[in-house]
């Protein structure tokens, strides 16, 4: 697979990023695969020219941390590997504890690293906004994990534009440059992004790494029923909130240039977002999650069938997940 700079890194990626949510144990999450079941799909990944695995430490309660930090121990040399792993939720080392603060950030790093069994991260990643932390004693943490050497880059991930702009602008205040990378929500069926986020973003050099690339998997399923996974069972209400009717028009066209080009819905979903410069984080529980991935690295779509995919879009609530930090859900309210 052909790999790209990310942003204005110094990191060359391969086009897809293999999210490693899905890897741990299914006392998380009932679709998560264990480290038996998970390596296979690691290693198919790896001989495929997938060089970059993105995980957190809330996945599996640290167990995604392990699989992937083991598998590359075993599997690989550490500098042919780009890691990315994330920070907000409660982790083994801080279960009662989440959020941006310094002691939170400079805590959860140890305990990345020592899942990971690595010296260094080279993407690290907050989760969320924190809107009970001030933006400046977060980002003056993250400026001393990369003093440390403990991460080479840091990088964003679910915020509004202003969230990052206040970011940046409390960084380079501090003296250094801020995020590297931006995790957001993108994909054919929610675009709100491109209003302000992602223009930012490139204006900035700012690389762009889209979670759920295939709207928690409608987008695969396009031409076909729903709900047939236990993903999608298990995820049913969320996507409701996200996307709304599960017959968007939008799907009709991705089957229908997919039945055309004789590929997958799903290899149509990435290789629009490819298309748009972005580095997919794809989920993986089966082999042809990862060969369709491959796939769409390869897939060439025309201007005529880009214009088909975005016709169909209307604008839709900007997605928030279950709840976000300073919300009446937030534990922290209660303390």
């Amino acid at each position: 697979m052909d790999t790209l700079r990310l942003g204005k890194t110094d990191l060359r990626v391969s086009k897809v990023c293999l999210g490693c949510m899905s890897f741990g144990s299914d006392s998380w999450r009932p679709w998560v695969l264990d480290d038996d079941d998970s390596r296979p799909l690691l290693k198919l990944a790896l001989d495929n020219g997938i060089n970059f695995f993105d995980t957190a430490n809330v996945y599996s309660r640290g167990g995604s941390e392990e699989v992937l930090g083991a598998f590359i121990k075993d599997q690989t040399q550490r500098h042919d590997v780009i890691v990315s792993t994330k920070v907000f939720y409660p982790s083994p080392e801080s279960p009662d504890r989440l959020g941006l603060s310094r002691e939170n950030v400079l805590k959860s790093i140890d305990g990345s690293l020592k899942r990971l069994q690595m010296d260094y991260i080279d993407i690290y990643q907050v989760h969320r906004w924190d809107a009970l932390v001030s933006i400046e004693e977060t980002m003056d943490a993250l400026k001393q994990v990369l003093k440390s050497g403990k991460a080479r880059y840091v990088g964003a991930s679910n915020m509004r534009c202003w969230h990052l702009a206040d970011a940046q602008l409390a960084a380079r205040d501090q003296g250094w440059g801020g995020f590297s990378t931006m995790q957001n929500h993108y994909n054919l069926l929610h675009r709100e992004d491109e209003r302000d986020l992602i223009p930012f973003c490139n204006g900035q050099g700012i690389g762009l790494m889209p979670w759920s690339p295939l709207a928690r998997g409608r987008i695969a399923r396009a031409g076909k029923d729903h709900n047939v996974t236990v993903r999608a069972e298990d995820d049913a209400e969320v996507a409701e909130m996200l996307y709304g009717s599960v017959d968007d028009p939008i799907l009709d066209d991705v089957a229908s240039i997919a039945a055309d080009k004789s590929v997958s819905a799903a290899q149509v979903g990435l290789a629009w977002l490819m298309h748009k410069g972005a580095v997919p984080v794809i989920g993986a529980t089966k082999s042809r999650h990862i060969e369709d991935a491959i796939a769409a690295s390869h897939l060439i779509l025309s201007e005529n069938e880009i214009e088909r995919l975005e016709s169909s879009y209307s604008v839709r609530p900007i997605s928030e997940l279950p709840w976000a930090p300073g919300q009446k859900e937030d534990p922290r309210l209660g303390e």
